[in-house]
């Protein structure tokens, strides 16, 4: 699967998890099509799995954060207004936007931008009109509060 195909994916589902295990699908998995077990930096697909993450990653239409089970999760675009509905009722720390800097030493380091921060303003507004009910089943039915 290529960045394409994995950001249809993301669409699709709306939520997906990038590698942990949970009530959603997983992104390493669509990418190397078949279930990756145990670590997918050692799957013989892992660079694949590197460079169309990163990709997703980077997209417009994406959001990383920790949403399912503060397990890195991403969110297409089409369900930000209802996650920004249900955002009042969440731990902050699921709603937060994480964006991965790359150092000057190689590594990798985390920054969140915390909720409403990182939410478009057109989406915020969308958000106002939709009930919590409403926007708890958008979101899909692991989806509780």
């Amino acid at each position: 699967m290529d960045a394409s195909g994995a950001l249809d994916f993301v669409r699709q589902h709306g939520v997906v998890l990038v590698s942990a295990k949970g009530p959603v699908p997983r992104m390493t998995d669509a990418i190397a099509g078949e279930t990756v077990k145990g670590s997918w930096w050692g799957h013989p697909k892992g660079k694949q799995i590197f460079r169309v993450l990163q990709q997703v990653c980077d997209s417009d239409q994406v959001l990383v954060c920790r949403l399912v089970n503060d397990k890195v999760t991403l969110v297409h675009r089409r369900l930000w207004p209802a996650l920004a509905a249900c955002a009042p009722q969440l731990a902050p720390s699921r709603t937060c936007r994480v964006e991965q800097e790359h150092t000057s030493t190689g590594h990798h380091e985390n920054r969140e931008i915390a909720f409403p921060g990182w939410v478009p303003a057109d989406v915020l507004d969308a958000a106002a009109s939709i009930p919590l009910a409403d926007a708890l089943a958008a979101l899909g039915p692991w989806a509780k509060i």
